[in-house]
């Protein structure tokens, strides 16, 4: 866990709630787009971005996600879903998940979403704004 918490220095604990698991007795497949939804609104929100965001009435939103899943997930158990940042453009960039198990001591599942910045009172894309540039590269990946 230490050398998840290095990795991820912005993480968020999710308890595994037992309506979280189908008829197979594990987290069902759909579930973790929720998982990834609250790691995300959690990430910008540690970042204080929500009211850089919110003030000029654009904001982020979601053009494609991806999820790869390596063990099945079961209750009980908590997650730490972490989040880097790569592939940065003007108005785009994606965020990676990896998805911890305190239970099994391992990475779960690992996914990715692409997000677009979007002005909704003009019904089209964004230019990413500098706060949040910033705090993208500040936690991007390096590769």
């Amino acid at each position: 866990m230490e050398t998840f918490k290095q990795q991820y220095p912005i993480h968020t604990d999710i308890t595994v709630a037992w309506g979280d698991m189908d008829a197979l007795q594990h987290v069902n497949n759909c579930v973790y787009l929720r998982y990834f939804e609250i790691a995300r609104i959690d990430f910008l929100n540690k970042l204080n971005l929500f009211d850089t965001i919110n003030s000029k009435a654009t904001g982020p939103v979601i053009s494609e996600n991806n999820i790869r899943y390596k063990r099945p997930v079961t209750f009980p158990d908590t997650l730490s879903v972490g989040i880097t940042i790569s592939d940065i453009k003007s108005d785009r960039f994606v965020m990676n998940y990896s998805v911890f198990s305190h239970a099994q001591n391992a990475i779960t599942t690992t996914g990715m979403s692409k997000v677009v910045m979007f002005d909704f009172k003009t019904g089209q894309k964004a230019t990413i704004t500098e706060p949040l540039l910033s705090a993208l590269k500040a936690n991007s990946q390096t590769e």
